[in-house]
């Protein structure tokens, strides 16, 4: 999948046909790639599937094996101008590769090596290893520090050099999910604050939709989908996209009629009615959220909107915490997740037969073939 460029926008960093081969295996081709100023880009995608290599070839810390990669508008091609550039970034990696000395010292290096001088770095690391709660260990031993510490120290120091564009590969991995979740909120409101370019790696779908401005879904070395978050969680555009992105229920059916911009698509001998410009006899993946269906007793008394309404019998409940997962055979399977409370206020049980609705709305196309 291409992308477009911008009217106006002068990109931070393109890139051209990149590929990369290692030994006889292609593991990444994107022919277009583009990362706008101010932007907060977030790549995803399954282990394997290339993330890391795009971002080293971006931060130019990997030569692509073809293509090329221009810096605010100029293509990279002397080894100098390589290096000038690097001093412009900076790079989070999901280790934190912290120098064995003084915390202090791992964030005021690269600013010396980058010819700050001392009073100036001196105020940058200070207000930097305040700004992510770490100051009070500026005087600590880096490899002493725990695994939360070591990733707000590296922040820190990425933060410190203020970069033009700044690279992430998974940096919170290994966290426990409190850990994460309070780094995470801070580096959101740091992106906020500073408005710093910025691409990142994560495998975590929350961090993906609080982050990012434009997500970008690697699959199998290629460039699938990039877009805002609503457009890549909400319409994939194809199976493999939306079984990563996690689109909820996924079927297979077959357009039988469409009046009036709605079809009727058959899902295992049962009919569904979708907001959809296909044809009859398209062959379609039907995505459904879980979040969109609702569920009701096996009688409907109250009325609805919705246009889908099917009698199924509970063949699983899994407890989510606060929420709680509910599949009901309805001639195919199909899955909800209700809130705690309404699951206890209907006394749920295996077993047990409802309604299960939802809206033609609701419901996104992707043609097969």
């Amino acid at each position: 999948m291409t992308q477009k460029q911008d009217a106006g926008i002068h990109n931070v960093v393109s890139a051209e046909n990149i590929s990369v081969i290692i030994g006889n295996k292609k593991t990444l081709e994107v022919p277009l790639f583009h990362i706008q100023p101010n932007e907060v880009l977030v790549i995803i995608g399954p282990n394997g599937s290339g993330k890391t290599t795009l971002v080293l070839c971006l931060s130019l810390l990997m030569k692509p094996t073809t293509g090329t990669i221009s810096y605010q508008g100029e293509i990279i091609k002397d080894p100098k101008q390589i290096l000038q550039i690097r001093r412009r970034l900076a790079v989070v990696f999901q280790e934190s590769l912290l120098l064995n000395d003084s915390v202090w010292h791992n964030v005021t290096i690269g600013l010396h090596l980058r010819g700050v001088k001392k009073a100036e770095a001196g105020v940058r690391a200070q207000r930097w290893l305040e700004r992510f709660g770490v100051s009070h260990l500026a005087k600590r031993q880096a490899r002493t520090l725990s695994g939360g510490e070591a990733k707000r120290v590296s922040l820190a120091r990425a933060f410190a050099l203020e970069p033009d564009l700044l690279f992430l590969d998974e940096p919170f991995e290994g966290l426990d999910s409190p850990t994460r979740q309070s780094m995470t909120s801070d580096f959101d409101s740091v992106l906020r604050e500073t408005k710093t370019t910025t691409v990142m790696v994560t495998h975590d779908r929350n961090e993906a939709l609080m982050l990012a401005h434009r997500v970008a879904v690697l699959i199998g070395g290629r460039l699938r989908q990039i877009g805002t978050p609503d457009e890549v969680f909400n319409y994939p555009v194809d199976e493999e996209v939306a079984t990563f992105v996690e689109a909820g229920n996924i079927w297979h059916g077959k357009v039988i009629s469409r009046n009036e911009g709605l079809a009727t698509i058959e899902i295992g001998g049962k009919q569904i009615e979708a907001v959809s410009e296909f044809g009859a006899g398209t062959n379609a993946t039907i995505c459904l959220k879980f979040e969109d269906v609702t569920l009701v007793g096996e009688n409907l008394t109250t009325s609805t909107s919705a246009r889908n309404m099917l009698i199924g019998k509970i063949t699983r409940i899994v407890n989510l915490g606060a929420q709680v997962r509910v599949t009901l055979n309805v001639g195919f399977l199909l899955t909800a997740i209700i809130t705690r409370r309404s699951y206890e206020g209907m006394d749920l049980k295996e077993g047990q037969v409802l309604t299960a609705t939802f809206k033609a709305s609701a419901i996104h196309l992707i043609k097969q073939g």
